[in-house]
């Protein structure tokens, strides 16, 4: 992971079309093989390559790169080390989308509940952390902020489990329902008490002349 990696190249040099080698690249078993076998039925038929990659293995070059939460599962001493990874492997003119949970503060620890029973070794980045990371290797082409939204996700989630839990107790206990429901619940009150953000930040090797147009 990064967990999309977009090669395209002209199909035609007479038209705006595009040939693109979509591929995307995890550590995770399960992921590689949900991509693979399981995965969203839209897949099908396309020239999706899913392959199971560490991310500091990576030696190809692509036009996007997306990084999506993933970067909160590294360790703030890697955020530097992603971000040159990224510049190696980004073309020129190409375009790095980092889409992270983030926080107001600094952090190098995590929540020890989430720490313990939902994301073991997690942390979610700062600006300045992210900022330092990325600084002297990409320019910033726009920052989007929609934390608001991904609370209304959750409880989404949350509502959902609580309606079909029928359904689903048969596989889980319900310690596991207490501990779900107290990770959405507490997760979107953090979102909501504007204490932690979801951040798409889009980011250009030497910035894109006449500007980047954000997509809202």
């Amino acid at each position: 992971m990064p967990r999309a990696l977009i090669k395209a190249a002209p199909a035609s040099a007479t038209t705006n079309t595009f040939a693109v080698d979509p591929g995307g690249s995890f550590i995770d078993l399960l992921r590689v093989a949900y991509g693979r076998v399981g995965g969203p039925s839209a897949l099908n038929g396309l020239p999706v390559t899913i392959r199971k990659q560490d991310y500091r293995d990576l030696t190809e070059t692509y036009d996007k790169i997306l990084i999506c939460g993933m970067i909160e599962h590294v360790g703030y001493k890697n955020y530097r080390r992603i971000m040159k990874i990224v510049h190696q492997n980004l073309a020129e003119k190409g375009l790095f989308l980092l889409h992270t949970i983030g926080g107001n503060v600094s952090a190098v620890l995590s929540d020890p509940w989430i720490t313990r029973y939902i994301f073991p070794n997690s942390m979610v980045p700062s600006v300045s952390q992210l900022a330092a990371a990325a600084e002297g290797l990409f320019v910033m082409e726009d920052w989007h902020n929609f934390g608001p939204d991904y609370d209304r996700t959750l409880m989404a989630w949350h509502d959902n489990v609580n309606q079909h839990w029928d359904e689903l107790k048969s596989k889980f206990d319900e310690r596991f329902h207490r501990a779900w429901h107290y990770y959405l619940q507490s997760l979107a009150g953090a979102f909501r008490a504007r204490k932690i953000h979801l951040w798409q930040v889009v980011m250009s090797k030497d910035g894109i002349l006449g500007g980047y147009e954000p997509v809202r």
